[in-house]
């Protein structure tokens, strides 16, 4: 492999910014080019991930861009190529790892946040002790095995530097990506006009995620009442049979029970809905919000996680939870209904925004460039 100037590397080399972020300087095909050709050996993952859960659209993303761009890429440890690893949260598989690690091979960890609803809301022993065990796991590849780890927000930083302390090897943030082509304003889904469509995209709504399904509940019943007009609540996940069964069947409210959509299917049923509540409590970087900016669909969520440093300017609103969000307090729905109804009111100024924040940071090119240079150790 042929090595790289000291000028050309002045030109193309990332450095870590102030925000956690790296930053390029150059033109992207070169950066991308050279840093590409130093990750010749690969990419390999611990494990092949399934399903619509976040982890799981990630490493797709992940994994088509780095083919599309040469990168070899291995789905297990002992696979070819025998280049760097990158561990999606935690990994049962420590002592390949070790091994791994000992024999040189560079180890990136992507850090999610912790899991902590199992200890505020009762969601039975078995998913308690899984809960637990996943920390146990994500604490020891990141104090023990990681070379580097990328946190998916601030908001994620911030809470593992704050209960664990700072991770022993250096840190970095990085925004999760989609293909902006894929999703996109463009298609030819229409909003209804007969009535207002506000969206939620979960995998699972279990274990303490029906918490935010019940506030969007709330959310739609109060601002049919207020608007006057009909509202379709539209609902993309796994729902518990107990939350259907909480609908008072006297309600006005229509909800539609889409199940698990596929994720091909995601940008057509953005497109159809005029806001996006994002009912999660403390996420690190949800895919459904940035998913939905992309495709110019904004959000209404409250001030919790991530949240207020995903959403911000015209792409939609964010409120105060008004009370303790980490205890579960009853948050302050009114002032989430007046910021559904102001984006109402506004929809092409809101939509452009959120199409915006999408562009200037959440495309997958971008992701994909500052977990590579993570990779290469940069």
């Amino acid at each position: 492999m042929g090595s790289i100037s000291s000028s050309q590397a002045a030109v193309a080399s990332p450095k870590v910014g102030g925000d956690g972020h790296f930053k390029w300087y150059g033109e992207k095909s070169q950066r991308r080019e050279r840093v590409s050709k130093r990750l010749l050996r690969g990419v390999t993952f611990t494990t092949r991930l399934t399903g619509v859960a976040g982890p799981a659209a990630f490493q797709r993303r992940m994994a088509m861009e780095l083919e599309r761009r040469g990168i070899p890429i291995g789905w297990r440890l002992e696979d070819e190529p025998q280049g760097a690893i990158l561990v999606i949260g935690g990994s049962r598989h420590l002592t390949g790892l070790r091994q791994a690690r000992r024999r040189g091979r560079r180890i990136i960890q992507r850090l999610n946040g912790i899991n902590w609803l199992h200890r505020r809301h009762p969601t039975g022993i078995r998913h308690f002790l899984r809960a637990e065990r996943n920390n146990l796991l994500l604490r020891w590849v990141r104090n023990r095995l990681a070379d580097h780890v990328v946190y998916q927000s601030q908001f994620a930083k911030d809470w593992w530097e704050e209960r664990y302390g700072p991770a022993p090897v250096p840190s970095s943030v990085v925004y999760n990506g989609v293909p902006l082509d894929v999703y996109s304003p463009e298609g030819d889904e229409a909003r209804p006009d007969d009535r207002i469509r506000l969206l939620m995209v979960e995998g699972n709504y279990a274990g303490g995620y029906e918490i935010g399904l019940q506030a969007g509940i709330e959310l739609a019943q109060r601002v049919a009442r207020e608007a006057g007009r009909k509202v379709e609540l539209t609902v993309a996940g796994q729902v518990p049979g107990r939350v259907h069964q909480a609908i008072d069947p006297e309600s006005e409210l229509i909800v539609d029970w889409r199940g698990v959509v596929e994720p091909a299917d995601i940008p057509a049923l953005d497109r159809t809905a005029h806001v996006l509540f994002a009912g999660d409590i403390h996420p690190a970087c949800p895919n459904a919000v940035i998913e939905a900016m992309a495709c110019g669909l904004p959000v209404v969520a409250y001030d919790t996680g991530a949240l207020p440093e995903l959403v911000t300017g015209p792409s939609g609103r964010v409120t105060a939870y008004g009370g303790d969000a980490w205890k579960l307090e009853t948050p302050d729905v009114v002032r989430l209904v007046e910021a559904t109804r102001e984006i109402l009111e506004e929809q092409p100024r809101y939509r452009a925004g959120a199409r915006a924040r999408a562009e200037e940071t959440f495309g997958l090119d971008r992701m994909v460039d500052e977990y590579l240079a993570a990779l290469h150790g940069k």
